[in-house]
C-alpha cells in the first residue's frame, strides 16, 4: 500500500468520476432564501446583505470571489432577491445565476453602496444584517452611504442556513471525499526514498484533476520532523526511510469540500509511532461515538481529549498532545461553523457535518493526524468514507 509505483503509472488509468452527484436544484435554493428571510426577522433585521464568496454561492449558485468591487445579494422581506454588481460583469454573472433576480448595476465611477442605500429606501427597510465575511472597508462605505441604517451582524442567519446540510449537499460532499480518499491511496503508492514533497503535491493536484475536480483546493505533504508542526515547515523535504508521512488535502465538487488526512510510515513503524497511531485512532473514534443530536460541540472535543489524557498526553492543549480543536464544520468552506472545541455550545443536529482530527503532536519529532468527516443523523452520526485501518495498511 506504500510505494512500489510511480506518478505516471497511477495517473494513466484515472478517469473522471463516474458516480457524480446532481447539482443543487432551483427549489432548494428558493427554500434557502426563505430560511434566510425567516432568520433575518428572528435576528431583528429587515434585510440581509451577502457578499461574494461561499455564501453567495449557497444562495444564488454564483461562484464569485470577494474582491474590492462589490458583488452582493440583497434580500428584503418580499420581492425578488437583488444582485448588486458591476455593469461590466453583468454577462458573466447572468450566465451563473439560476434564480429570478433583480440586477442592480453600477459603473466603475459610481458607488455600489449608494445603490444599496437606494434599494433599501425603495423597499422601506431601515435595518440590515451584514454578512460576517464583509470587509470593514465595505461596511464603512455602506455606513457612509446610509448613515441612518441600523446594521447587525448576520452570522446567526448565514450559519443558521448553511450548517444544516440537505441530502443533495451530503451527496456532493460524499463524492468530493471519496475522490480525495482515492487520491490519497494512490499518493501513498508513488512514494520512494528521496521523493520531494513538491513532487507528491503536484501528483495529488493532477490526480484530483483527472477525477474531474479543478485540482486540489489545498495540499500539505509533511515528512518526518515536519509532521510535528500542524501546518508543516517551509522548504521542500525529501522522504527518508522510517519517516512519518502526513498528507492533508482536499478538493471541491460544485463548491462542496473534502479535507482528508492520512498518516503512516515509509518503512517499518517503531513502537512509539505504532502506539500513538492507535491512540489517535481511538480518540477519533471516541469523538465520533459522542456525536449525536442534542450533544454540545464541546462535548465531542472533550471525548477525544479523555482518550489522549488516559494515554499520558495533554492535558488540554499541552504537548505532547492535541494543540488545537478536534474538528470543524465543513461544506462550501473547508472550515465553517460550528466547531468541535471547548466553548462551542452549539447543539449537534441532523445534517451538521464535521471533520474529526484529534492530532497528536510529539514536539520536534513527529505528528499523527487521522482526519475523516462525519455527518449527524437522527440517532447518532455516520462517516462519509472509510477510516484508516492501521499504520501498516492505511487504506
Amino acid at each position: 500500500m506504500i510505494g512500489g509505483s510511480s506518478a505516471q503509472e497511477q495517473l494513466k488509468d484515472l478517469r473522471s468520476w463516474r458516480d457524480r452527484a446532481p447539482a443543487i436544484d432551483v427549489s432548494e435554493r428558493e427554500n434557502r432564501l426563505e430560511c434566510a428571510r425567516r432568520l433575518t426577522r428572528d435576528a431583528g433585521a429587515e434585510a440581509l446583505l451577502v457578499v461574494a464568496g461561499p455564501s453567495l454561492n449557497y444562495f444564488l449558485g454564483i461562484t464569485w470571489k470577494l474582491t474590492e468591487r462589490l458583488v452582493a445579494l440583497l434580500l428584503t422581506p418580499s420581492g425578488r432577491p437583488m444582485l448588486i454588481a458591476p455593469q461590466f460583469e453583468q454577462g458573466s454573472l447572468a450566465a451563473m445565476t439560476v434564480l429570478d433576480v433583480e440586477t442592480l448595476l453600477w459603473e466603475e465611477h459610481e458607488s455600489p453602496y449608494d445603490l444599496i442605500a437606494f434599494a433599501l429606501k425603495r423597499a422601506g427597510v431601515s435595518s440590515v444584517a451584514l454578512d460576517p465575511a464583509m470587509p470593514y472597508k465595505m461596511v464603512a462605505e455602506l455606513a457612509r452611504a446610509a448613515p441612518a441604517l441600523l446594521a447587525v451582524e448576520a452570522s446567526a442567519i448565514i450559519d443558521g442556513c448553511r450548517m444544516y446540510k440537505s441530502a443533495a449537499e451530503l451527496a456532493l460532499m460524499r463524492q468530493a471525499k471519496h475522490m480525495t480518499l482515492e487520491v490519497q491511496r494512490r499518493a501513498a503508492l508513488i512514494l520512494r526514498e528521496g521523493i520531494s514533497s513538491s513532487e507528491v503535491i503536484a501528483f495529488i493536484d493532477a490526480a484530483h484533476r483527472a477525477l474531474g475536480a479543478a485540482g486540489s483546493t489545498f495540499c500539505s505533504v509533511q515528512f518526518g520532523r515536519s509532521s510535528a508542526f500542524p501546518h508543516g515547515l517551509p522548504g521542500d523535504a525529501q522522504l527518508q526511510e522510517g519517516d512519518i508521512v502526513l498528507i492533508d488535502t482536499g478538493c471541491a465538487v460544485q463548491g462542496y469540500n473534502s479535507d482528508i488526512t492520512r498518516t503512516y510510515v515509509f518503512g517499518e513503524p517503531d513502537e512509539e509511532q505504532r502506539r500513538l497511531w492507535h491512540v489517535e485512532a481511538e480518540a477519533q473514534q471516541a469523538a465520533f461515538d459522542a456525536a449525536r443530536p442534542g450533544v454540545l460541540c464541546e462535548a465531542v472535543d472533550a471525548a477525544a481529549r479523555r482518550v489522549l489524557e488516559a494515554a499520558g498526553l495533554g492535558p488540554d492543549y499541552c504537548l505532547p498532545g492535541l494543540p488545537h480543536r478536534t474538528g470543524h464544520g465543513i461544506g462550501l468552506a473547508v472550515h465553517e461553523a460550528p466547531y468541535l472545541v471547548k466553548g462551542d455550545h452549539t447543539q449537534l443536529m441532523p445534517g451538521m457535518c464535521f471533520s474529526n482530527e484529534p492530532t497528536i503532536i510529539i514536539p520536534d519529532r513527529f505528528g499523527i493526524r487521522l482526519e475523516d468527516h462525519f455527518f449527524v443523523t437522527e440517532d447518532g452520526a455516520a462517516w462519509f468514507t472509510e477510516r484508516s485501518t492501521s499504520i501498516d495498511r492505511p487504506f
